[in-house]
């Protein structure tokens, strides 16, 4: 299949992130450059100086709503792309009003509790559409450790034990690697195995 090939498929799709971190950025960033058609992206927060270690944001958009700065990044690389954005702090009604139409949900969520949600929301009233989560990708080496474990329509990301902490911090190279994990995989989800 050739790029245009590639993108003339993902322009059907719709996929949603819940999040706009670490992870969600740079899935987001992956997804909008191999031209995925719709991207529906949920966050609260804003972009401060400490999110530029491993963020899809740049230092003039400090104290800018994630989801408005990434709205501009993301359609600066494919200013085709249809992104809904939502400005708000997810929980399990939002998460059902929100993301129930997508081709498949990326999961993006620093909160363990969060995503214990998303996961119960998307086993039990839509195990038709696939979960892409991540799961221990703090600190830095190890990058051999990190696979993709499969449970039902539940695709986990990362090496499932690197608790992010303050001896263990999240970094560039391994939150990438997990962002780029969970694109491949929608790929893979959306377009077939090679």
């Amino acid at each position: 299949m050739t790029f245009d090939e590639i993108k003339q498929r993902l322009k059907h799709y719709t996929v949603g992130i819940a999040g706009a971190g670490g992870l969600g950025s740079n899935v987001a960033m992956h997804l909008t450059r191999v031209g995925i058609g719709k991207l529906i992206v949920a966050d609260f927060d804003v972009v401060q100086e400490s999110n530029l270690n491993r963020q899809f944001y740049f230092r003039h958009q400090l104290g800018a709503k994630k989801v408005e700065a990434l709205k501009t990044n993301l359609l600066a690389i494919n200013p085709e792309l249809n992104i809904v954005i939502h400005s708000i702090k997810l929980d399990a009604l939002s998460i059902r009003e929100i993301f129930n139409d997508v081709d498949i949900m990326v999961e993006a969520f620093d909160r363990a509790e969060m995503k214990e949600v998303i996961a119960e929301v998307f086993q039990t009233e839509y195990p038709n559409i696939p979960l892409v989560m991540g799961n221990g990708m703090a600190g830095w080496g190890k990058s051999n450790e990190m696979r993709v474990n499969r449970f039902g329509n539940l695709y986990i990301c990362g090496d499932g034990v690197s608790e992010i902490a303050d001896e263990l911090p999240p970094l560039s190279p391994r939150v990438g690697i997990c962002a780029a994990m969970q694109a491949n995989v929608v790929l893979e989800l959306l377009l077939g195995s090679k």
